[in-house]
């Protein structure tokens, strides 16, 4: 029987493929005796044998999808599958205690990850002690006749479902077979939601339940142009949604006459719309959707990627290489913005209660400043290829901006005394993520050249509402009046001081959200490589006179996160646009 799910829709698309369920099996077993060890033993080597192939296949899968560096936690899996010591210490439970296999795996590998999990000085152990879980979770659906799902093994074309998917998951998603995702939960602003519109994956999250609805190989549509999930649909849904999905690409392919033309409003003002990238290997993206900058390179990911901290010729070649693929166009690169929920193994950090509220981005680098001071140096020296922006996260008072400013310059002055090239137009700016900055922008935007708006943090910040609990994600709400207000006090803010003020956030690229940012008059809007043609497309439609009026009356007229969207969505019909 057909059920359909209402989710978010978090990437563009229609796919239709039967459903592969990334969801683990149960693992649990009862303790039992065994007469003959021998054949027991024999047991258990024949699963870490099957163990091995898996984690080779896992492995070359791993390196040809995403590179010889994150296929290195296989080849520790590997080891410890052919480790003697670990291997041998099961064999050796079930012949002493003549338990199953099951048992003796399970006793023996706990008390490994308790050994290493102690080494509470050694981050290099305690890795370890994860990399002994995921190999004995191997091992044991192989006991019990289960099998793992794994993404980077799919080789038939799918939609993948779970109940949310980790940064890991998605980047192991083959986009021949993959052809969309559901989850259970998550938002816009996820990790996995953001990778999927850089994949181009239709995606739909936070459904509440797929992954107890729907079975593995159930006919599955993902519709994330309406944030819809269908199981089961009858032929007549699938033709029709077939000729959505045709739509939506011959829509496309429209935008992509886009490509070169200059971003300008139907009454030839011109603002710039720009790109969000991850690594380096995103600027494929950038390019062949036609940004006209990059608004913000997460610098995190160089660090996450790395077994340890990047070094300055490292961090260098990769900033290098993003400034100098923009052929003279802008690089907004962010400074480094670890914490919250983005960790490095070998920089350990405090556990806290609240850790989006605590130690992380410009918090660390103030005090970590070696790690800053070698980030900086690596942007200054990779600014003699083009034009460089460097901006500053989380900033939340004028004392953090000064001593960020301070260390920028002291860096600065150390390189231009040593005679290395730097450039001569590098712009400094910072983000408005926090509401203490954004209630503050007129005093900010005396010590900076530009603004740059992260509506995914501003908008968790003001409702006090972490955005990756599903609980409150009602409360994630970019239309809402105070935030519009805090988002228009900031461009005010800039454009009184003479400085640009862009934004970066996902609502950059939100067609209900453009027109009021528009106008506002907002400069720049960063966003998905993906979403940039569609933006630029209603761009050209709109008449800035035609918006005269709207901010007013969505922040000044009592009205509620939706209203102001029936607002927007009301003036777009009004005008044949929507």
């Amino acid at each position: 029987m057909t059920k359909t799910l209402k989710g978010i829709a978090a990437s563009d698309g229609i796919a239709v493929a039967p459903a592969y369920r990334l969801v683990e099996p149960d693992l649990s077993f009862t303790k039992a005796s065994v007469d003959d060890v021998e054949q027991e033993v024999a047991r258990f080597e024949k699963a870490v044998e099957t163990s091995i192939h898996d984690v080779e296949s896992v492995r070359d899968i791993a390196k040809e999808n995403l590179g010889e560096e994150e296929a290195q936690v296989f080849e520790a899996h590997l080891l410890i599958l052919n480790d003697p010591e670990y291997i041998g210490a099961i064999k050796q439970e079930i012949k002493d205690s003549k338990v199953n296999s099951e048992f003796a795996l399970d006793e023996t590998s706990q008390k490994f990850i308790t050994i290493f999990e102690s080494m509470t000085d050694n981050e290099y152990m305690k890795e370890r002690a994860a990399d002994i879980r995921d190999v004995s979770k191997r091992i044991m659906a192989h006991l019990l006749g289960k099998n793992l799902p794994n993404p980077a093994a799919i080789d038939h074309e799918v939609v993948v479902v779970a109940h949310d998917l980790t940064p890991s998951d998605t980047a192991q998603l083959n986009k021949d077979y993959v052809k969309g995702f559901v989850t259970d939960i998550g938002g816009r602003t996820a990790h996995s939601a953001i990778m999927a519109r850089s994949l181009e994956l239709p995606a739909v999250v936070g459904t509440d339940s797929i992954t107890s609805d729907i079975k593995d190989g159930q006919l599955l549509v993902v519709d994330g142009l309406d944030g819809l999930a269908v199981i089961e649909p009858s032929d007549e849904e699938v033709a029709d949604y077939k000729k959505k999905g045709e739509a939506f690409l011959k829509q496309k392919a429209e935008w992509k006459k886009l490509k070169d033309a200059p971003s300008v409003t139907k009454d030839g003002k011109h603002f710039t719309i720009a790109a969000n990238i991850g690594t380096p290997d995103d600027m494929a993206g950038v390019l062949e959707n036609g940004a006209e900058a990059v608004g913000l390179y997460r610098t995190e990911f160089l660090y996450m990627n790395s077994s340890e901290l990047p070094s300055e010729d490292d961090q260098f070649e990769a900033y290098k290489k993003v400034i100098e693929g923009m052929n003279g166009k802008q690089v907004v690169i962010r400074t480094m913005d670890i914490g919250g929920d983005k960790h490095l193994p070998y920089l350990p950090l405090p556990e806290e209660m609240n850790p989006f509220l605590g130690y992380r981005a410009i918090r660390i680098s103030l005090k970590e400043d070696q790690i800053f001071r070698t980030q900086l140096r690596a942007l200054l020296r990779a600014s003699a290829y083009g034009r460089l922006g460097i901006m500053f996260p989380m900033i939340g008072t004028l004392a953090e901006l000064h001593k960020a400013k301070a260390i920028f310059n002291e860096e600065k002055e150390k390189l231009v005394k040593d005679g290395v090239k730097i450039g001569d137009d590098i712009q400094v700016g910072m983000m408005i993520e926090v509401p203490a900055a954004a209630v503050l922008a007129d005093q900010f935007a005396k010590e900076v050249d530009f603004f740059s708006i992260g509506t995914n943090d501003l908008i968790q910040y003001t409702f006090a509402a972490d955005r990756g609990n599903e609980h409150v994600s009602y409360l994630y709400q970019p239309y809402n009046p105070s935030l519009l207000r805090l988002i228009k006090h900031t461009i005010d803010a800039a454009h009184d001081n003479g400085i640009w003020c862009g934004m970066c956030g996902e609502a950059a690229g939100d067609s209900v959200m453009f027109p009021l940012l528009l106008a506002m008059g907002l400069d720049e809007y960063s966003m998905s490589a993906t979403s940039i043609l569609r933006i630029r497309s209603q761009m050209k439609k709109l008449d800035t006179k035609d918006l005269e009026g709207l901010v007013d009356k969505a922040i000044n007229e009592s009205l509620t996160n939706d209203d102001n969207k029936k607002l927007v969505e009301d003036l777009m019909n009004k005008l044949n646009l929507g």
